[in-house]
């Protein structure tokens, strides 16, 4: 079975799909959706999606959004063994913890301050560093305690994570305040498979546009 992928490939939500997909051996038949274009509000995609964004996966008729969502369900439908959601109710508990931290204090505040100086052009906003910063503050000590961030294994909170902090590559940002993170950044960049071709690449696109986007 191959699962339709509607996605943007430099987008963080999407590459931490296709993570997923690649560790439990889900095939993914990619669509790219240009955002930019408004592909993602044609009809036919708002009869899949009425919240019209990315990633979107169709699994035979089953339309999905929200990535931390599909991972979740990639993983109970197509391989409810791994370890990368453990049945252990505590263990699993810990991962939807940091994933609901990654969606709703890491991520959160790294769109409000990367995102206007990406697609607006707007200088960095020191208000908006300084809660990224506090939310990176409590990554590093979650991190202090363990290797990974939800245990002593690689899990779909790590995923989750790491495709949002890669996003920051974009504008070269500096982790070096944070060892705990910038050891665990270089540890999933090897543990994660074919990372180069789901993450750098794309991302290397992406920020090759940025930089063409701001000399024009």
């Amino acid at each position: 079975m191959t699962i339709d992928l509607y996605e943007m490939p430099a987008s963080g939500p999407c590459r931490a799909v296709r993570m997923v997909a690649k560790i439990i051996g889900v095939d993914l038949n990619l669509k790219e959706v240009n955002l930019r274009a408004g592909d993602q509000n044609k009809p036919e995609f708002v009869k899949m999606n009425p919240q019209h964004c990315v990633p979107t996966i169709d699994d035979a008729g089953f339309y999905l959004w929200e990535s931390r969502a599909i991972m979740k369900y990639l993983v109970n439908k197509y391989s409810p063994e791994s370890s990368l959601y453990p049945k252990d109710a505590q263990k699993r508990a810990v991962v939807d913890r940091m994933l609901f931290f990654d969606l709703g204090t890491l991520y959160k505040a790294q769109g409000e301050f990367f995102y206007p100086q990406i697609f607006h052009g707007q200088a960095p906003d020191s208000e908006k560093e300084n809660n990224y910063k506090t939310a990176l503050g409590y990554l590093e000590k979650y991190l202090e305690k363990s290797s990974y961030v939800a245990g002593d294994q690689l899990t779909l909170a790590d995923i989750s994570i790491m495709a949002s902090l890669s996003m920051m590559e974009v504008l070269d940002y500096d982790f070096s305040n944070y060892p705990k993170i910038t050891a665990w950044i270089s540890n999933m960049k090897q543990e994660i498979p074919d990372y180069k071709e789901v993450n750098d690449e794309p991302l290397e696109v992406f920020k090759n546009w940025v930089k063409n986007r701001r000399a024009s």
